[in-house]
């Protein structure tokens, strides 16, 4: 019986979803399942997956919905569940040959470790060499706040989670909108959870232009209900001052981004409603500038 499904929630990738096929039938270990939750595709992505099905190299679940959001379909995919290990990967990337047999590796010794949600491995690019840094030496476990925050790492990670304890922190869905930063799940595994870490690429990613990374300024502003209530979490779970005064100065940024400035006066942060404001301005002003630069080409994405 598999202990691992790898979930692919999709969104008219059909061109592209061939290589993430690939890479999971050229596993070493193929105890895993493949779960698919189509977001509502209109291309030809159920037809595709119809083929891969009746190709029976690997064990596949398909499952399609109206078109919801990639949250939703996450938490659809995480509620079909049902094995112990879950892990996301998206539909246009691809994972190494060998990282199903990393991951059962890794779990032997992490399952029964109450105290630990999961896995946390290194992504690469098409090159093969790592999106951002490496995991800090000498650390072996870390909550993925943390890693960020205080071990200073950089860059995407691949997140492999206990099922269970994904069950029980589901995506808020806010009617109308369809994005919510995966954050929100990860600051609230991060209160109570630490993950292991691996110091491996088993992940392989690259960046669309009509990917969510490239696009995430608009995204923010199309969805501005989920946006505020991350911002808003931050500041709640932040545990210090400093924690605190950069949370308020994301949610400053945060409301110029949506153009809110009625939620910045009714805010009640006291004193850091104010002090924080200069910082506030500088995070909203710094992707703008960027993304000039970007456009004339003075810099690279």
């Amino acid at each position: 019986m598999e202990n691992l499904t790898i979930f692919t929630p999709t969104y008219n990738r059909g061109y592209l979803i061939q290589r993430c096929y690939e890479s999971l039938c050229r596993q070493s270990n193929k105890n895993f399942v493949w779960l698919i939750v189509d977001d509502g595709s209109t291309d030809n992505t159920e037809q595709i997956i119809n083929s891969f099905i009746k190709e029976k190299k690997i064990k596949i679940i398909y499952s399609k919905q109206k078109n919801s959001g990639k949250q939703v379909a996450h938490n659809t995919g995480v509620l079909m569940c049902t094995t112990k290990i879950f892990v996301c990967v998206d539909s246009d990337d691809y994972l190494s040959d060998n990282a199903v047999q990393l991951i059962y590796d890794t779990w032997d010794k992490i399952e029964s470790d109450r105290k630990l949600a999961g896995i946390i491995a290194l992504k690469g690019n098409n090159f093969s060499e790592v999106v951002g840094t490496e995991m800090p030496k000498n650390i072996e476990r870390s909550s993925i706040f943390n890693l960020y925050e205080k071990h200073k790492f950089k860059g995407d990670a691949m997140l492999v989670f206990k099922t269970d304890i994904l069950k029980k922190h589901l995506f808020p869905v806010f009617e109308g909108e369809k994005f919510i930063t995966e954050a929100v799940v990860y600051d609230q595994i991060s209160q109570k959870y630490e993950m292991k870490l691996l110091n491996k690429v088993l992940y392989f990613c690259e960046y669309l232009d009509d990917g969510y990374s490239k696009n995430i300024q608009s995204i923010h502003k199309k969805n501005p209900k989920g946006y505020m209530y991350f911002l808003e979490q931050r500041i709640e779970n932040a545990r210090d001052l400093k924690s605190k005064y950069k949370a308020v100065s994301y949610y400053i940024a945060g409301c110029l981004e949506i153009k809110s400035i009625s939620a910045y006066i009714n805010c009640n942060f006291g004193f850091l409603k104010f002090i924080s404001l200069p910082k506030g301005l500088i995070i909203y002003i710094k992707p703008i500038i960027k993304n000039k630069l970007v456009k004339y080409n003075i810099i690279k994405f």
